[in-house]
C-alpha cells in the first residue's frame, strides 16, 4: 500500500500518501492506521516525522489519535471535505489535462446556467474579466488572472451556492493551472487570439441568454485547451522560443469585441 518517501519534507510526503489512500478507498472511516514505529519502518523514516504527520492529519480533521489506542481515519463529512478537497486535488491532479476534465463537468454547465440566471451585473463582472484579461496580455502578461476571474465571474452568476463552494474548493489548483497552462500555450503560434476570441464567444452566448450555445462555446473552449496541451505533451505541436501570438492579439481593435477603447 505503502511507497518509499522519495522527496518533499519526509511528514509532507507522510500525509500525501495517507491521504491519496482515503481518497481511492483503501482505507475507510474507522480504519486503524499502523503504528508510529510500524509506519515508520514500512516507510523507512524516522518516528518523529510520522508523530508530526499524524499530528497535523490530526489538526485537520482527517484522522483522530486515541491515546493507548492508536490512530483512526476519521468519519469526514461533507462540511469537512470541502475545505481540504483542493489539497486532496494537488496530490492527484499532477496533469492540467486531468483538471481539465474536472473543469468540463463543472464549467460547461456552469456556463448553460449562467447564461438561464446571469443578471446584468453578472454579466458585467464577466467582461471586465474578459477586458482585464486583454489589458494584461497587452500590457506584456498572460492574462491569467482575467482568465481566473472570467471562469470564476461565469460560476457566480450560475447562481448555485454549491457550485461556487466546490470551485472555491480547487480555486489555488485552479488558478496555478490556469497560469501554467497559459504559459505554455502562449508559445504557440497564433494562440493568444485564439484564446480570447473562444473566451469572447462564450461571453457573448451567455449575455445572449442562450444556455444550449454556451454550453457549447465552453466546451469547445476546454476542448481547443486540452486538444493543444495535448499536442505539446506528445510532441505533436512544438512551441516557440518567444510568444509568437502577441503581435496578433495586440492589433484587435476593442470595439471589435464591444468594449470601450
Amino acid at each position: 500500500m505503502f511507497k518509499p518517501v522519495k522527496t518533499k519534507k519526509v511528514y509532507e510526503e507522510i500525509i500525501g500518501q495517507i491521504k491519496k489512500l482515503i481518497v481511492d478507498g483503501k482505507l475507510h472511516p474507522g480504519d486503524k492506521l499502523l503504528s508510529e514505529r510500524e509506519l515508520a519502518d514500512k516507510l523507512n523514516v524516522s518516528r518523529a516525522s510520522v508523530r508530526e504527520a499524524f499530528s497535523a492529519l490530526e489538526i485537520m480533521g482527517i484522522i483522530t489519535i486515541r491515546p493507548g489506542e492508536g490512530s483512526f481515519v476519521r468519519q469526514v463529512s461533507y462540511e469537512g471535505m470541502i475545505e481540504p478537497l483542493s489539497f486532496f486535488l494537488q496530490i492527484e491532479i499532477d496533469d492540467i489535462v486531468q483538471l481539465l476534465e474536472v473543469r468540463k463537468i463543472l464549467e460547461i454547465e456552469a456556463a448553460a446556467l449562467a447564461a438561464m440566471r446571469a443578471t446584468p451585473t453578472d454579466l458585467e463582472n464577466i467582461k471586465q474579466a474578459l477586458v482585464s484579461m486583454l489589458e494584461e496580455v497587452r500590457a506584456g502578461g498572460i492574462g491569467d488572472l482575467g482568465d481566473a476571474a472570467f471562469h470564476f465571474s461565469i460560476a457566480k452568476a450560475a447562481n448555485n451556492p454549491v457550485l461556487i463552494r466546490l470551485m472555491n474548493a480547487i480555486s489555488d489548483l485552479l488558478t496555478k493551472t490556469f497560469r501554467t497552462s497559459r504559459q505554455k500555450l502562449f508559445l504557440i503560434e497564433n494562440m493568444p487570439t485564439l484564446l480570447h476570441q473562444s473566451h469572447y464567444e462564450i461571453y457573448e452566448a451567455i449575455a445572449a441568454h442562450n444556455p444550449r450555445l454556451a454550453k457549447r462555446k465552453m466546451q469547445e473552449h476546454l476542448n481547443l485547451v486540452e486538444d493543444v496541451l495535448i499536442k505539446i505533451k506528445t510532441g505533436k505541436i512544438h512551441s516557440f522560443n518567444k510568444r509568437q501570438g502577441d503581435k496578433d492579439i495586440l492589433q484587435i481593435p476593442n470595439e471589435d469585441y464591444g468594449f470601450p477603447s
